[in-house]
């Protein structure tokens, strides 16, 4: 069973140990390593999108070309030919841009479904016990919000910034082609333009990191309180877990304001530049008109360039937000991916596959913090196809344990060992929390073994005492199950989780608790399919209920983290020891389980 914060604890630790967030330079090797394999689609959309760009720069020149004829009182049929061309190039630029920008988009979504399933399958690998030193809700700010500020930003902040830069650095190099001076007055508006993006990207990254971290911190709080209510209101914590959150949202939404009065401060700094830069190509575009340099209508076309700047520059630039808050969120989503393998792969070690032991416990000790130990130098031998019953009183470290030898959690001493078996995973834990996925039950089963055939999902199924009702579904096999399709009650639901144990065939199994949910009702249907899943495996079982104990090869018995007995149920059961002491507690107002 997973361990969760207490809540009575009131909110997660301020100290908790979150997960980690790249640098901007792993942050944009990453990106550059997850582009590489469709840099020949980045090549294209940014070739076609440069054609399309400056076939567009062509408009200004055109529309001068139209004030000079007028100026000149020329005929009026002379303005056909650039009329014309105007049409023509607004249909070619319309055409080459959207193909451009097809490209752009379809590049970042293919780079963003990449980063998902890195995130996903390291956020999979990692041991629970460093999830839950992060908390919940650092996990989940990253796999939703993180993730939709990206997503939005891939989708509409990449193309257009694409477009403006292009548009930028061409339509600034046709205004030095008019006259170098306009482009030189043109430059004016830089300086101010670069001290507003210095000055707001120093400030962004700070404030969009530091409000992605509250975020995170109020889904934690908010997590903590609602999965923990019964305990709240039995406890009288409400006004407690109340001001923690409004404190946590508080924090929030200062966060909040602080961007939203950045915005406003950036904004008016490039009103600012814009007012200078195209006073400056007016003026200049007057004296060299007076001087005869430029025509009136070369001095349009700069004016137009500069004027259609605005678009373009406001939005590179205004994209900073869009950028710097997909960055911060980036980061979050490296920083994910990047942890190092050693922390993600399970805690075994392999030993060959010939080996008598199966499992190999050897000195284990495990602790959830400072003063926090739970087991305290274990050591336990599985041999090859033994089962062992773990038994213990509440907080004795058995689900610790098991949770140790399935591999999704590492011990803080000591070893675990595996012997190589021939499928993967080697080893499958089962819990009494079981999740029913949401699709079909036989997608639901195929998670297990996806070249699984029909008669594969039905042996398995028969296999753990399931097939019967199975087949009366409405559907069958194709039967919807989960979030929104047909409810599966929870002994089922087990059944389900042993049968894709079955299907997976892994040669060591941990049970842990996995028959606590089916009630007294249920019980002996599903202690029968646990049974019949565990048969011809190595197999590791907390045991909720001790009929499990009697069944099993040999018993062990945790107290305060340290095994104290070990044997079969007869001899435990007349050692008088604490196993017996169980035993005649258990089975007091109990026949004895029919041997």
């Amino acid at each position: 069973m997973t361990t969760t914060p207490s809540a009575t604890s009131g909110i997660a630790d301020d100290s908790a140990e979150l997960l980690p967030i790249a640098t901007g330079a792993r942050t944009r090797a990453a990106l550059r390593t997850l582009i590489r394999p469709d840099r020949g689609r980045a090549i294209l959309g940014l070739g076609v999108l440069v054609g399309a760009t400056a076939v567009g720069l062509l408009v200004q020149p055109l529309l001068g070309r139209i004030v000079d004829i007028v100026a000149d009182g020329r005929p009026a049929d002379a303005l056909t030919l650039p009329v014309v061309l105007l049409v023509v190039v607004a249909v070619v630029q319309g055409v080459t841009t959207t193909l451009g920008l097809t490209q752009v988009a379809r590049l970042g979504e293919t780079v963003l479904a990449r980063l998902r399933e890195q995130f996903i399958e390291r956020a999979l690998q990692l041991p629970a016990d460093r999830l839950e030193r992060a908390g919940a809700g650092d996990l989940t700010a990253r796999v939703t919000g993180d993730v939709a500020r990206v997503a939005e930003a891939v989708r509409s902040a990449l193309p257009e910034m694409a477009r403006s830069v292009l548009a930028i650095v061409l339509t600034l190099g046709a205004m030095a082609l008019l006259d170098v001076r306009f482009l030189l007055a043109a430059l004016l508006a830089v300086p101010v333009q670069a001290l507003t993006a210095r000055w707001y990207v120093t400030r962004a990254v700070t404030v969009y990191a530091d409000q992605r971290v509250a975020n995170g911190a109020q889904q934690q709080q908010l997590l903590e309180t609602i999965g923990g209510a019964v305990t709240v209101r039995g406890h009288r914590l409400e006004e407690q877990h109340t001001e923690k959150s409004a404190a946590r949202s508080r924090r929030a939404v200062e966060l909040t304001m602080r961007s939203v009065h950045l915005v406003l401060g950036f904004y008016t700094r490039l009103h600012i530049a814009e007012y200078i830069g195209l006073a400056a190509v007016l003026v200049t575009g007057f004296f060299l008109v007076r001087d005869g340099s430029v025509s009136i209508g070369t001095a349009t076309a700069a004016a137009l360039y500069f004027h259609s700047l605005f678009g373009p520059v406001n939005a590179a630039l205004v994209l900073l937000d869009d950028a710097q808050s997909a960055a911060a969120g980036l980061a979050r989503l490296v920083g994910v991916t990047d942890i190092e393998e050693s922390a993600v792969r399970l805690p075994h070690q392999r030993t060959g596959s010939t080996s008598e032991a199966a499992v190999t416990v050897d000195a284990v000790s495990h602790a959830y913090g400072p003063g926090r130990t739970v087991l305290h130098e274990v050591s336990l031998t599985l041999r090859a196809g033994e089962h062992v019953a773990l038994v213990g009183t509440s907080g004795a470290g058995k689900s610790t344990l098991a949770r140790l030898v399935a591999g999704v959690q590492q011990p803080t001493g000591g070893t675990v060992s595996v012997a190589e078996g021939k499928t993967a995973p080697s080893v499958v834990l089962v819990t009494q929390e079981v999740h029913v996925f949401t699709g079909t039950l036989a997608d639901d089963l195929r998670l297990a073994r996806p070249d699984a055939t029909d008669a594969d999902l039905r042996t398995a199924l028969a296999t753990v005492h399931a097939l019967e009702w199975a087949e009366a579904l409405p559907e069958g096999l194709a039967t919807v199950v989960g979030e929104g399709g047909h409810r599966l009650d929870p002994a089922r639901a087990q059944q389900l989780a042993l049968a894709r144990l079955v299907l997976a065939d892994p040669p060591v199994a941990v049970l842990d608790e996995a028959t606590a949910e089916a009630g007294s009702a249920g019980a002996r249907t599903l202690e029968r399919s646990a049974e019949a899943a565990l048969a011809g495996r190595t197999a590791l079982v907390v045991a909720h209920r001790l009929t499990q104990a009697v069944a099993a090869d040999r018993i062990v018995v945790l107290e305060a983290g340290r095994v104290v007995e070990s044997g079969t149920h007869d001899e435990l059961r007349t050692a008088d020891g604490p196993y017996a002491a169980l035993w005649h507690a258990w089975s007091g107002s109990r026949a004895a389980p029919h041997l």
